[in-house]
């Protein structure tokens, strides 16, 4: 195995990732808001919905149990 003693020129960190940071493509505002009442809504939704499956569990569990009888 043959090593390659050749170094590659080092770039200057700074200018790399002010190159790297110009190719970013920003959402717009109404992009931002859309996505942003998406996830709420949906992780209302959610949270309601487990709970209402927990409750539903609980009171199957305490049925089994006779706890509710």
């Amino acid at each position: 195995m043959a090593q390659n003693n050749e170094k590659a020129p080092k770039k200057n960190v700074f200018k790399t990732m002010k190159a790297e940071f110009k190719k970013i493509v920003w959402p717009s505002t109404e992009t931002v808001r859309k996505e942003a009442v998406a996830v709420a809504l949906s992780t209302i939704f959610l949270g309601a919905l487990i709970a209402v499956l927990d409750a539903v569990i609980k009171v199957g569990i305490d049925f089994i149990a006779g706890v509710g009888v």
